[in-house]
């Protein structure tokens, strides 16, 4: 009986599915929502907690049918997939304002950041079910009284937390129903009197910003945050309501990392919006425009706790990963391209009449007799036509890349902050491989911590892999790496690249088995073939500063490098600047002229 009762459930709750649709629109189309019969099935769609939860990345809609049963919402199928489906079409919407609005949530919650994702389900239910309960005529408060009702005796005696009492107090100012009608009653107290004020805010945020949500994110937020220092049980029965927490789970995580003009200025309270109060204050405009160049851009650790809070399951490498393939997208060398040239020969591509008027020359006599034995000039004669077709290109051999990249303790961690050597590194790296390079990085700190790509590969996720893992140790250069890379003649010629500081000259100390690291330079300069690069942070007047003894030492191994063995030192002053260099190298090197 009980499967039988589960089956009329589900078609229930499917027959309402069209009807769910077209309250938003006649034309919105998404696939067929997964109506969960239990809850080990709801767990295999990610969905625990919750009794429902949307994908972002496939627009679905996922529903755990026994707890809706569980809180008495069998009767609300209408409801809660026109609810869902709001998700999808109006908040967030898509992966990329989910970061957004969870970057604006964040700011404006100083150490209670870990409760943006809860904030921000709370926020965007309140734009989709004030629409749905004035516009479509659902029946949106009588399911948070069914959840008032469901609660407890004993939760009931306890009572709300205070953000659940003023959540469900700006609904009643919302739908102007009575105090205390959904829950959000109070003792009559100064305290009661504050969240008034508060509830009133909320509602009027919403309505005021209804068509700009994203813009007010940072003051809804605001306004919840003293409620949630004080709450315990932020949570609350809105445990029940996360139907956002992983929504962006599997998606890419492009643009997450800009910061937005308006993001920071816009964790205010909304007390202080003229265009919610009503008093002076603020009057905001709409969002800003981006500023030239893109705007500023988060560091890798904010990042990564943005994408963990949507969903996002990637640890601190593979995040930076991410991070630093999109921060270099901007800076590569276009996709090589050139103009196909035609053969010298003209080629024979079919036939065609030969008419009176034509050259007599012209005629193919063997295939018009073929056609007819006794040719009729006009009417059986045919000619050879001829055109000319792309002729094949002969590739010019591409110039791999190997680079050495410095990880020692000066460097910066580039899992946390941001590492301008691991975004030169990939910038110089990703347009090699755009050239037809192979690329082989090494990334080197003390005496064995090393870490080596296999080889020269073409294999993004393999380079990038290297250059944002992390050593912080000593610095000692790997000489032994260099030695065993040209021990015998490469096939293909290959550029040398250091990017390191002054620490760099420990590469002409002797390796293990003795050899001279002089020596081992020189033979990798000759058997690469197409010279070594340094990109170092020095003084840009480091050849004729005055210097200490230690570190006038390294500025004549410097100066003896280039000397002797022609490498063309570069220096950087401030680590902000590898980026330039990083355009430059990639254009002389990978953009034919």
């Amino acid at each position: 009986m009980k499967n039988d009762a589960d089956t009329a459930l589900i078609e229930a709750w499917r027959a309402a599915w069209p009807e769910a649709l077209a309250v938003w629109s006649k034309f919105t189309r998404l696939r067929d929502p997964s109506l969960c019969a239990s809850r080990v099935e709801a767990s295999k769609q990610g969905l625990s907690g919750s009794f429902a939860m949307i994908r972002l990345l496939d627009q679905s809609v996922v529903v755990d049918l026994p707890l809706v049963t569980e809180l008495g919402l069998d009767d609300y199928a209408l409801e809660i997939l026109a609810h869902e489906i709001g998700h999808h079409i109006l908040a967030p919407g898509s992966a990329g304002d989910q970061f957004r609005l969870l970057a604006r949530m964040r700011r404006a919650l100083p150490t209670l950041e870990q409760h943006a994702p809860m904030v921000a389900n709370l926020y965007t239910d309140l734009f989709i079910n004030d629409r749905l309960q004035r516009q479509a005529n659902l029946r949106m408060a009588d399911i948070y009284r069914k959840l008032q009702q469901g609660r407890t005796v004993e939760a009931r005696a306890k009572g709300s937390g205070g953000v659940w009492t003023l959540y469900m107090r700006i609904y009643e100012n919302l739908w102007q129903l009575e105090k205390g009608e959904l829950g959000g009653a109070g003792a009559e107290n100064e305290a009661d009197e504050r969240l008034d004020t508060d509830a009133w805010l909320g509602a009027r945020l919403i309505r005021v910003y209804a068509n700009d949500w994203m813009l007010a994110a940072g003051r809804f937020a605001t306004l919840l945050l003293p409620y949630l220092v004080d709450d315990t049980d932020a949570l609350g029965p809105s445990r029940y309501l996360q139907d956002t927490r992983d929504a962006a789970r599997g998606c890419q995580t492009y643009g997450a990392q800009q910061i937005e003009d308006d993001e920071e200025g816009g964790a205010i309270h909304p007390v202080h919006d003229k265009r919610i109060s009503g008093l002076d204050g603020e009057e905001p405009q709409g969002e800003a425009p981006a500023r030239p160049g893109g705007g500023q851009l988060r560091e890798p650790f904010e990042l990564g706790d943005i994408l963990k809070a949507s969903g996002i399951d990637l640890s601190d490498h593979e995040i930076a990963i991410r991070y630093y393939r999109e921060r270099a997208l901007p800076h590569l060398v276009a996709f090589p391209s050139r103009p196909a040239p035609e053969s010298q020969e003209p080629q024979m591509e079919g036939l065609e009449a030969w008419e009176i008027g034509d050259p007599l020359e012209e005629i193919d006599w063997l295939q018009s007799v073929m056609q007819s034995p006794r040719p009729v000039p006009g009417v059986t004669t045919v000619r050879r036509v001829y055109g000319r077709e792309p002729a094949r290109a002969i590739d010019a051999v591409p110039v791999d890349l190997d680079m050495y990249v410095d990880s020692s303790g000066s460097m910066p961690n580039p899992q946390a902050h941001t590492s301008f050597l691991t975004l030169a590194g990939a910038v110089i790296a990703l347009s090699a491989l755009r050239a037809g390079a192979k690329v082989q990085v090494t990334l080197w700190s003390g005496k064995n911590e090393v870490m080596q790509t296999p080889g020269f590969v073409r294999d993004e996720d393999l380079i990038l892999g290297v250059l944002t893992e992390f050593f912080g140790g000593g610095t000692c250069f790997p000489i032994h790496c260099l030695r065993k890379t040209y021990a015998g003649k490469r096939e293909r010629p290959a550029h040398i690249l250091m990017i390191s500081d002054d620490g760099i000259t420990t590469m002409f100390d002797k390796d293990e088995l003795g050899n001279s690291g002089w020596d081992i330079s020189a033979k990798a300069l000759a058997q690469g073939g197409a010279g070594g690069t340094m990109a170092l942070n020095l003084a840009r007047d480091w050849d004729g500063a005055a210097a200490s003894k230690w570190l006038q030492q390294t500025y004549d191994d410097l100066k003896r490098a280039r000397r002797e063995q022609d490498w063309d030192i570069h220096a950087v002053e401030r680590y902000e600047d590898l980026l330039d260099f990083a355009r430059a190298f990639s254009r002389r090197h990978y953009v034919k002229s």
